[in-house]
């Protein structure tokens, strides 16, 4: 096999079904995909070691040839064209998804090529690296079709199937054709379990074009129910088509990005495993989804939480009932952080991780995103049951006893433990819901006790994170440093975004976290981390919205789309952004995209003089 260079983070697209997916080049290589699942052991990952992890790569042989890539209109069906004064070629990547409550469809990836113009050859050469490129393989052809058995019990088998001929290199399944114009060839890689429907054991094109067609179908009807119809819609529909990409079909949780191991500084050691269901990104997508007028995606991550609460009182853990991270089926063991040493890491940023130690941490500001959540499901789904309220209320009984505690709070850091503003604001935001929930469905509850718990956390805020000679609310208890994280208190209605408090607090974050419209997330070396971290995106989409809150419309609008300028040219957004506006850390991320949802449907409510002041 020879390598193949990896583009930047950037020059990537992403395709899935709501069970795995697959980061692809502008220039049509497969450079990640996590089969069976998200976190899945990786089949590719050239993105992380061009040598070693392993690609599907489909060349066209031309001179001079331009690379053009989009998403078919509300979809998240990814075309990729190859121009030059030989030809024009194009190939259609997918996996498809069909409308269904459950994963019954066939679990592969579709690659369908297309010749414009010309006659193009293509060499096509599928090159499967299983568990992280730590496992060998057998390949061996099976009728029409190249099977892949890697060694080792756990992991699955894979085909590829096409209708052209196919060749063994190696473990390496290959294909060297031409086609003329008008004519197409197809591929499929992935499961070869004979019960699963869709794309069958053997391909033709009149079963790649059935597979096209539903997905389309599903991923337009989706998008299509949407009720926003303000500004900078195409953008924010890529959003939400991005949170459901990462959306888990079977069990109603979602996903922080699909990748691991990417940097948040080129030759940095920051970099982190988020395949993963973090209570919190869960929770603000769905208030972004909201926003948008999805409805089941609001009831099916409640079903989901719900049993992480069942679960979670029932262990009795001295940390809480909740866990920072789950996996998707919700599942907490699996989560050890691992550094996989043998590769090379996206542009020698080494170590690669595999996991996310922050599984074990204490972030109190979970509860407040879970019953944020809780209230929205309320509001915009069904309604809670008498024995989901009594789990609601026994959450809270902890938490009156422990949001006073001090935790490594949102950022996750790994100094220690401080008592973080954050983690109070959240801690009020969760009594907040209940006493709302509790009014609204005149539901039994221990209001005089919630209110008074959530009065001393106002008190606490209010009289030990201000800092009277900072004029500004500080990230922790008794020292001097800000953070982002500050941002969300007038966007959780703690406070109003006119208070002279939060106008001066706001003021200070721009002096000192922001470059024009990129925020950082705190000062560089305060995390008990090496090395520094790029501005954090979702950060950035923070700013914006509550500058719009605080009246500073003209600001807002001018920043907003300086930040739709640092998308790529597919409209996706990874974690964080460097000075050069190269894009960072793990892609597409969600929290990044609801950020951006949320900031301009409230700033288009702003636009139209529709925004409340609390809205």
């Amino acid at each position: 096999m020879s390598a193949h260079s990896t583009p930047l983070i950037e020059s990537h697209g992403i395709i899935g079904n709501m069970r795995s997916a697959a980061v692809i080049s502008i220039g049509a290589t497969i450079d990640f995909f996590c089969f069976p699942n998200f976190d899945s052991p990786t089949v590719f990952a050239s993105l992380l070691d061009e040598e070693k992890g392993g690609f599907f790569s489909i060349d066209p042989e031309m001179e001079g040839v331009r690379c053009k890539q989009m998403y078919l209109p509300d979809t998240n069906i990814l075309l990729t064209r190859f121009l030059s004064e030989d030809g024009v070629a194009e190939i259609l990547d997918f996996m498809p998804v069909f409308e269904s409550e459950q994963p019954a469809y066939a679990h592969q990836i579709v690659r369908t090529v297309r010749v414009i113009k010309g006659t193009v050859r293509f060499l096509v050469r599928c090159a499967p690296r299983f568990d992280y490129a730590r496992a060998t393989h057998q390949a061996c052809r099976e009728g029409d079709a190249i099977c892949f058995h890697p060694d080792g019990n756990e992991l699955p088998a894979m085909a590829l199937y096409a209708t052209v001929p196919l060749g063994l290199d190696g473990g390496d399944g290959t294909a060297d054709f031409s086609l003329c114009r008008g004519e197409c060839a197809s591929f499929a890689f992935g499961s070869i379990k004979p019960e699963e429907r869709g794309v069958a054991n053997t391909l033709d094109a009149e079963a790649a074009k059935q597979c096209f067609d539903r997905t389309v179908h599903f991923w337009r009807t989706w998008v299509g129910t949407s009720s926003y119809k303000g500004r900078w819609r195409e953008i924010v529909n890529r959003s939400a088509l991005v949170l459901k990409v990462l959306f888990s079909q079977e069990h109603g949780s979602s996903i922080a990005a699909a990748t691991f191991g990417l940097p948040e500084k080129i030759g940095g050691s920051r970099n982190w495993d988020y395949r993963y269901t973090w209570l919190r990104d869960s929770s603000f997508a769905l208030y972004a989804l909201v926003r948008l007028g999805f409805a089941s995606e609001v009831n099916d991550f409640t079903r989901w939480l719900r049993l992480r609460v069942t679960d979670g009182l029932e262990t009795n853990s001295t940390d809480g009932p909740l866990r920072v991270l789950y996996r998707a089926g919700g599942e907490a063991e699996g989560l050890e952080e691992v550094e996989l040493t043998h590769l090379a890491g996206y542009r020698d940023s080494r170590p690669v991780r595999m996991g996310n130690g922050a599984a074990d941490q204490l972030q109190l500001d979970i509860y407040g995103e879970m019953m944020d959540a809780v209230y929205l499901s309320n509001k915009y789904g069904a309604t809670i049951s008498k024995d989901g309220w009594r789990r609601v209320c026994s959450v809270m009984d902890w938490l009156a006893k422990n949001w006073n505690r001090p935790d490594e709070g949102i950022w996750e850091v790994r100094g220690g433990r401080k008592h973080l503003l954050h983690s109070r604001l959240m801690s009020w935001v969760a009594f907040d819901r209940v006493i709302r929930l509790a009014d609204k469905r005149s539901l039994e509850a221990p209001l005089h006790e919630w209110y008074e718990q959530r009065r001393l956390i106002n008190d606490d805020i209010l009289d030990n994170f201000w800092d009277e000679e900072l004029q500004s609310f500080v990230q922790s208890k008794g020292e001097k440093a800000i953070d982002a994280s500050l941002l969300l208190m007038p966007m959780m209605r703690f406070i109003s975004p006119t208070d002279p408090r939060w106008l001066s607090t706001l003021d200070r974050i721009e002096r000192y976290l922001t470059e024009d419209t990129l925020v950082f997330r705190y000062a560089s070396g305060s995390d008990g981390l090496d090395g520094e971290e790029s501005s954090f995106t979702a950060c950035s989409f923070w700013l914006i919205e509550c500058l719009a809150r605080s009246g500073q419309t003209d600001k807002a609008r001018l920043l907003f789309d300086k930040m739709l300028g640092y998308a790529n040219h597919l409209g996706l957004y990874s974690e964080q952004l460097g000075r050069s506006g190269e894009h960072l850390g793990n892609f597409p991320q969600a929290l990044t995209h609801l950020a951006l949802i949320s900031a301009a449907t409230y700033l288009d409510r702003v636009l139209d003089g529709r925004a409340e002041t609390w809205a």
